[in-house]
């Protein structure tokens, strides 16, 4: 399979594509089909929404007849010695997962983009580039020159991103004979000296907890956008990072984000793109591919993107449990804890899983999954006084299954870490794993092993605290974007999306705590536009309070063996 990529008005993004596929084909024709999905995001795609202009030709440049069979299969018919397919793909997403052209960019996820046949899936293919002469390509892929590219396959192409550009910085290092390579797009300053410092010493890091590399090379693809942005989707040798805006790129806290989602992208290259679990291996483009495990392979990469961070020395004790703050403070907010469990949420992403989605229905394999991660090592440390981790749970994964192309299910990752710790895991994996449970009181306990607490604060603003409904301005106007279940608020009749008008007859202009803070009726009167309705709403107060603040933060008083504890945690 030969893909061609040219562009001729990319103020239009539209990217035109051309595939010559060799035959020869019988009447009986043959079926093309583009992928349902990409790996990294697990909902379906849709992708065949963005094709337009699709024709095909043989050799002779005559027409053939085709037609499409599902919404993302078409079939051709037709004698032939050889094939040419021509369609235009729009690539306007500029995430780090899509595709994207613009007047100095071409970035393409071929997932998105790139047909195949099925049971022609090992061929080779190639990729051509019809770009400036002085743009550059950064990519995983085997360049045969700076604009042709080799796939020893297909599912090395959709695994391979690539991004084409006049502005594109480069810097590297190398670690264990193994090229690391950071490509810039965008407008930025890099401190080039800083970025390789830190990157090398995470990657550093992360070898050393893994042993091994599982491929040759690596290439961390950074798309730098004018406007705020945070995105990374994993890649077997390398990275896309979109990040904005790019001239920020080296202010303390866009700096941070850039080490974060390079940190973790990275562990996926072992963690899901190399250890899958059975319902992904291989990877079925066409449908679904359902799993329970998210707290696996995005629960654990998230927990460990961060400590490897903290061990590297990027992240001081601080950041690092700011970090895990932040999840603990998502779960805590989040009534979807009782409803659902981490499992149940992982095999629903296809649904939902990167939108709000229906209110208190669901958890996050991001957030409750890195929690669970958390206890599952400091678990496994404290039954082996510290001579045993999590690390050697996702070892024996990598070299037990991933390396022998084996897929691992749920009850696999518990027997492993269950045979390193010497002990049952049976009730935890029950009771926070399975089931739809709160980890705050458990968390508590497992933290105080390495002499960490966790500390509750009231929230500052009033509407959280008292009434259990949480605002934000837009244009100027006063939306409820959460309300806690059994909340005053939520008693009352509030729903998220109202529009709040005024409280007890004074309007609300960006003032809402302070005028709940002065309020001295007992009882307030809450105008409200819902729906295009105005209604008027009493608000009963009550004794407890919501949307707490949420921290994990280090005892003052620590003890010998919980000093002991955290170092070996934090140990490189």
């Amino acid at each position: 399979m030969n893909y061609i990529f040219s562009i001729s008005e990319p103020h239009g993004r539209f990217v035109s594509i051309d595939i010559n596929i060799n035959g020869p084909f019988g009447e009986e024709g043959f079926e093309l089909q583009l992928p349902s999905w990409r790996p990294g995001r697990y909902e379906l795609g849709n992708f065949a929404k963005n094709i337009k202009g699709f024709s095909v030709f043989d050799e002779s440049g005559k027409p053939v007849d085709f037609k499409k069979v599902t919404k993302d299969r078409w079939k051709i018919s037709g004698k032939a010695n050889s094939i040419l397919v021509r369609y235009e793909y729009y690539a306007a997403q500029p995430d780090a997962g899509a595709c994207f052209l613009d007047h100095d960019l071409l970035y393409i996820n071929p997932v998105h983009c790139c047909f195949f046949i099925p049971g022609r899936e090992k061929e080779k293919c190639k990729i051509t580039l019809q770009v400036p002469e002085s743009w550059k390509v950064a990519t995983g892929m085997k360049k045969i020159n700076e604009h042709t590219l080799e796939a020893e396959n297909f599912d090395q192409l959709v695994d391979c991103p690539f991004m084409a550009s006049p502005t594109i910085s480069h810097g590297q290092y190398t670690l264990e004979n193994i090229s690391f390579n950071v490509w810039l797009q965008g407008d930025a300053n890099p401190d080039w000296f800083k970025i390789i410092k830190d990157f090398e010493a995470f990657t550093e890091v992360q070898l050393k907890a893994m042993k091994e590399f599982p491929a040759k090379d690596y290439h961390f693809l950074v798309l730098l956008v004018p406007f705020p942005f945070y995105h990374g989707v994993e890649h077997l040798n390398s990275t896309v990072l979109a990040l904005g805006p790019g001239y920020k790129l080296m202010q303390p806290g866009m700096y941070k984000e850039l080490m974060g989602v390079a940190s973790h992208e990275l562990f996926h290259s072992w963690n899901v793109k190399t250890i899958r679990p059975v319902e992904m291996l291989p990877y079925n483009l066409t449908a679904e591919n359902y799993a329970e495990t998210g707290f696996v392979y995005e629960g654990v990469t998230t927990y460990y993107g961060d400590l490897f961070l903290g061990r590297s020395g990027f992240f001081p004790l601080q950041g690092l449990l700011d970090e895990y703050s932040v999840r603990l403070q998502k779960h805590m907010d989040n009534p979807g804890r009782f409803n659902y469990s981490v499992a149940e949420s992982s095999f629903d992403t296809w649904l939902d899983g990167y939108t709000p989605g229906v209110p208190g229905r669901k958890t996050s394999i991001y957030d409750e999954g890195s929690l669970l991660a958390l206890c599952l090592d400091f678990m496994i440390r404290s039954a082996t006084e510290s001579k045993h981790s999590l690390d050697d749970v996702m070892r024996m994964l990598y070299f037990e299954f991933g390396k022998k192309n084996k897929g691992y299910t749920g009850n696999d990752y518990r027997e492993i870490a269950e045979t390193i710790a010497g002990r049952n895991f049976k009730d935890f994996f029950e009771n926070y794993v399975y089931k739809a449970a709160s980890l705050f009181d458990f968390l508590g306990e497992i933290v105080s092993l390495a002499g960490l607490r966790l500390k509750t604060t009231p929230s500052v603003n009033h509407q959280e605290r008292s009434f259990g409904m949480r605002t934000e301005i837009r244009n100027g106007q006063t939306f409820v974007t959460a309300v806690y279940p059994d909340s005053p608020a939520s008693i009352a009749g509030v729903v998220k999306d109202d529009e709040l008008i005024a409280l007890n007859g004074i309007r609300i202009e960006n003032n809402i705590s302070d005028l709940i803070g002065i309020n001295q009726t007992e009882l307030p009167t809450l105008m409200i536009a819902s729906g295009r309705k105005i209604r008027e709403l009493v608000l009963k107060t009550g004794r407890q309070e919501f949307y707490t603040k949420y921290t994990i933060e280090p005892e003052e008083n620590c003890t010998l063996p919980q000093l002991q504890f955290r170092q070996h945690w934090l140990a490189k």
